[in-house]
């Protein structure tokens, strides 16, 4: 799976810290929510395609302001 999208909200702090992810291979999406960064929890759900995964991750990210994608 390759990171298509990625979106943090900001927050430096580990307790703080949220992440946001669009993952495919190709064939299967997967969006994946994260909290207190690579250490901490996340929920992982699989989409359809492509559409639903950014509804999902929009869903996820509630629209907030503070929010910023992450480009590699």
């Amino acid at each position: 799976m390759r990171i298509e999208r990625h979106w943090w909200n900001g927050d430096r702090s580990l307790r703080g810290r949220r992440d946001v992810y669009i993952r495919t291979d190709g064939q299967r999406w997967e969006v994946e929510a994260q909290t207190g960064g690579i250490a901490g929890r996340s929920k992982l759900h699989p989409c359809p395609g492509r559409a639903s995964a950014e509804i999902l991750a929009d869903a996820w990210r509630g629209g907030r302001p503070e929010w910023r994608e992450v480009v590699a």
